[in-house]
Parts: C-alpha cells; structure tokens; sequence
C-alpha cells in the first residue's frame, strides 16, 4: 500500500490555502502532511503541487479529493480553469476564493461576516438564507483598503524610510508582498507611540470597519453583527480591538466571534470535500 492511502481506503483529503504571501497545503486521512512557502500564485500553484506530490511520494489514486481556496479567484470561470489544470492531482478538486474558505473555516454555515485582511482585504457576509455578499477584494490597485499592503504603504509614504529604501521595495518584483511583510514592524512602532504608524494603524481600523459594514448591509442594522476574522493583520488582538470600535462607533453591535478554524484545516472543509 503507498504510504499516502488511508488504511481504511478512502485516500487523502487535501486542501490549499493560497494567499497573496503564502501558500499551505494541509493532508489528512493518513499521516498528517503540511507544507508552508512564498506563494507561487494560481498561474504556479500546478508546478508547486508537481513538486510537493513528488516530495510525499504521492499518486492521484492516493489523494480522493483536493481543495483549492485561492486569491484572486472569483468567478465561476476562473474556478473551472483552475480546477481542469489541477485533475492531475486528485479524483476530485474544488477550487473556492479564499475568503469564502475563510468563511467556510471561521463560521461554517452561520450568519454573519468574514472580515479577511492579510497581503489584501475583503469582507463577506452571509445571510440566514445563504447568499454571500462581499465587499472589497479589488486587489492592490483598486482596492486592498486596511490590508497589511495598505498598512505598510501608509507607513511608506508618511515618509518613515528614506527615499532610497521606499524607492527599492516599489520597485522589486515582489513589491507588494515586500510592503505587506512590513506590517508587523508599524504594529510596533504604533504601540510605541510613533505618530506615523499610529495614524497608519488607526486608517487601517477604519478602512476595515467600512468593508465590514459594507458587506453587512443585506443583514440589517438592527440585529447583532456575527464577526470573525482571518488574515495575519487581523491576528493582532490590539490592532483588531480597534476594527470593532470602529464598527460600534457606526452603530453596529458587534459579536466578534474567533474562527473555528484555519483555511488550511482539512476539518473545516468536510461540507465541501
């Protein structure tokens, strides 16, 4: 029997976190498999998964499913796309956008929202009926407003760094997973009191409110608000304390409510896998 096979033969269930910095790949029903590495994007993540199949010496009879929750995928076209150029690699493969494997982590099948804010931001709200509503999600040009890339580019252009630095991370090819990783460091430098990246931090708790509010409007402002969260920028309690004054000073009440899980647990995905 290869070693990636399920003893009681259900193959493994694998699923793919593909963000905007990082990718993870999670297997479960066999020995538990994880992987973590700079994201290859959904035009790369086939060569990724060619080489990390290798790596677990794995078959497309040993994976029964695989599932894809992915960046800058939206519509059902791009799906499908996604999905035909991954059938190498499982029996089965469901591609999803990742803030709806976010929601589907954080909050399953309940009402509420999904305030997302990582390399970008996005909000997604589900009603008691089911039906999505989102808000965001333009990417770095036309929107990403309080993502981590919109934090550090604040900072940036505040004028924390000399030109000469600013002008090289612009510049790289990676420049806006380069700006999004300074994130953590105006997180800092706020709570120390630096006026720059305080007024950076506190733009960021604003834009963020304002997605989550957006998307929340189908719901109806008189009932309270579910709110869960992913994405790294989120995962600083201070920093998302402030996203939920945010929301209560525009007459929201707000339930924030910690995910259930990651994107990247293949428990969270048994409903759709």
């Amino acid at each position: 029997m290869n070693r990636g096979l399920d003893p009681s033969g259900g193959g493994l269930r694998v699923v793919v976190d593909l963000g905007g910095t990082w990718v993870r790949v999670t297997a479960a029903g066999g020995p538990r498999r994880a992987f973590k590495a700079r994201t290859p994007g959904p035009a790369g993540l086939p060569a990724l998964l060619d080489r990390l199949w290798h790596r677990w010496r794995l078959a497309r009879r040993d994976v029964s499913a695989l599932g894809v929750a992915s960046r800058g995928i939206w519509t059902g076209a791009e799906r499908q796309t996604l999905a035909r150029r991954l059938r190498r690699f499982a029996a089965r493969v469901v591609v999803i956008s990742d803030v709806e494997g976010a929601y589907l982590a954080a909050l399953g099948d309940r009402a509420g929202v999904l305030l997302l804010a990582g390399t970008g931001s996005i909000a997604l709200a589900r009603d008691a009926r089911g039906r999505f509503t989102r808000a965001g999600g333009l990417g770095p040009l036309l929107g990403d407003d309080g993502s981590a890339f919109a934090l550090g580019r604040a900072w940036l252009r505040a004028g924390a760094v000399t030109p000469a630095r600013a002008r090289r991370l612009a510049i790289a090819p990676d420049a806006v997973a380069r700006i999004a990783a300074l994130a953590p460091s105006v997180l800092r430098r706020a709570r120390a009191g630096q006026p720059e990246a305080r007024r950076a931090a506190r733009e960021a708790q604003r834009a963020l409110a304002d997605l989550a509010a957006r998307a929340a409007r189908p719901l109806g402002r008189h009932r309270p608000l579910v709110v869960s969260w992913a994405g790294g920028l989120l995962a600083d309690p201070r920093f998302r304390g402030g996203v939920w004054r945010e929301l209560r000073g525009r007459g929201l009440r707000v339930i924030p409510t910690p995910p259930a899980a990651t994107i990247a647990s293949p428990e969270a995905w048994r409903s759709v896998l």
